[in-house]
């Protein structure tokens, strides 16, 4: 079979690709359903939200030790800009394409079957890794915080897949409303930090980070020059790292074609206020130098080397629930990616199988046991959120140019929603992820090179085998055949004049 080609029978060795009957396609599709209708633009609002929140608690403070205030406030707007430009893209692609493949439905339109396992494969990296990183800094936050007398450890990694994924096996309604709730304490803690922070706001404190004479354009605003700022866009993304995971809900969405736009501008300018508040807020109360080596940037920020107060306490518990959101949210993104690559045949088919309740479960529990075993086994959360973070920036580059793809090669395609500025915001979306990309080998070019590694033997497994072996009928691949069809017919056309 040519490259490239798709099965038009799940079965083959039941059912030959040319018979006519599409029962056993039908029953193919029917195992492999999930619950549509679950969730408005408000829980799917809740749900960018909560892929994010958790980095608001920690990680961002650690672009100071890259590239001092200044170089961390440009890192983040420039990133800002990017998720906004990306967003935008997203919203008018998820209004074409509602289903579950998200990133990798888009792609595989605009760029072909590589083009939509390579996104997928890259979203799959972000999803599977992220959450067991987060699992391992919920363990230390329940430790430090002394809860129940627990350390943490394999027992409470387990414990902490077992009970979330068990919610999100209990069906997709219950486990977003559920995100919705934690996330919106998350949310409100940072708002009061904000508050109790600024009290002790001082714009002097911004800029004490000694400043490194060797660096080229180093001063006290910039201290590790001018390649610092490039180096803290790993930091910058961690404000909004996680929301283009939005339109992997489109196919449990109430009227996705309205409600995934929407959803995805709100949860965005949530995000925005969220980071503006608690990164002026925090370096202004105690000052950059003592925020960029922080574990709890938010805890020393309210108390610096003093004894804990009543509203540190309540940020720090306040933490826990927004790791919680992040985890939560991600499993369900990495799920739903990994559902769909499987229903159309770039992974083992038998992954997309769906429980009465419509949840994929082997798509929850076999990352969820991945996820687990990596977090039990290293206990390196930073090096795994690094590597999470190489395959997101890889995806935002595909994503985008697909977009613009798209708008030059199908201009007629129906889009219920255009993104504004057009191939101009897709354009800097692009340029600005290949740009966090090349930024993760000065961060942790070990995370990145373990990546790259994961992603040859994903090309090698499709290469050798799943490519040959797609569904023509999943949604997704039906989408892009469609546009094969269409095309095929005007060339036609064209010839016949």
């Amino acid at each position: 079979m040519a490259e490239g080609t798709t099965e038009r029978d799940p079965s083959p060795a039941e059912v030959p690709s040319e018979s006519p009957s599409k029962a056993p396609l039908d029953d193919y599709l029917r195992r492999r359903t999930l619950r549509r209708g679950s969730a408005g633009w408000l829980l799917l609002t809740g749900l960018g939200v909560a892929y994010v929140v958790s980095g608001d608690f920690s990680g961002w403070n650690i672009g100071l030790a890259k590239g001092g205030f200044g170089g961390l406030a440009i890192a983040a707007l420039l990133m800002g800009v990017m998720y906004a430009c990306l967003v935008f893209a997203l919203a008018e692609l998820s209004a074409i394409l509602p289903t579950a493949g998200g990133g990798y439905g888009f792609a595989r339109r605009a760029l072909g079957t590589w083009g939509g396992f390579l996104t997928g494969t890259a979203i799959l990296i972000e999803y599977i890794l992220a959450p067991a990183a987060i699992s391992i800094f919920i363990g230390d936050y329940v430790e430090s915080l002394g809860l129940f007398g627990l350390e943490s450890g394999w027992p409470v990694l387990l414990g902490c897949f077992v009970v979330f994924l068990g919610i999100h096996l209990w069906g997709v309604g219950e486990a977003l409303r559920f995100s919705l709730i934690v996330t919106a304490i998350a949310v409100a803690a940072l708002l009061i930090f904000a508050v109790g922070a600024f009290t002790d706001f001082n714009a002097a404190r911004l800029d004490d980070i000694p400043v490194d004479e060797d660096a080229f354009g180093a001063n006290s605003w910039l201290p590790f020059g001018l390649l610092g700022i490039w180096a803290a866009f790993p930091f910058g993304m961690w404000f909004f790292l996680g929301v283009e995971g939005v339109p992997l809900a489109a196919e449990e969405a109430k009227d996705p074609v309205r409600s995934m736009p929407r959803a995805l501008a709100v949860s965005l300018g949530v995000l925005v206020l969220l980071a503006v508040l608690t990164f002026f807020a925090a370096t202004g109360a105690q000052g950059s130098a003592a925020l960029q080596e922080a574990g709890n940037p938010l805890v020393v920020a309210l108390q610096g080397d003093g004894e804990p107060t009543a509203l540190s306490r309540f940020v720090n518990y306040a933490g826990l629930a927004g790791l919680v959101a992040s985890f939560f949210s991600l499993v369900y993104a990495g799920s739903r990616q990994l559902f769909a690559l499987s229903r159309a045949g770039y992974l083992p088919r038998f992954l997309s199988l769906t429980n009465r309740r419509k949840s994929p479960y082997l798509g929850l529990l076999i990352p969820g046991a991945i996820g687990f075993a990596l977090a039990a086994s290293t206990g390196d959360g930073a090096r795994m959120l690094n590597i999470a973070v190489f395959g997101a920036t890889i995806s935002y580059a595909l994503m985008s140019l697909s977009h613009l793809v798209l708008r030059r090669r199908e201009p007629e395609l129906p889009r219920p929603y255009r993104t504004p500025g057009g191939m101009l915001t897709s354009s800097v979306a692009f340029l600005l992820s290949l740009s966090a990309l090349a930024a993760t080998f000065l961060v942790d070019r070990e995370a990145a090179f373990i990546a790259l590694g994961v992603y040859a033997v994903a090309v090698l497994y499709f290469a050798l085998y799943s490519r040959n072996h797609l569904v023509a009928k999943a949604p997704e691949e039906e989408f892009a055949a469609l546009a094969a069809a269409e095309a095929e017919l005007d060339r036609n056309g064209t010839e016949s004049r």
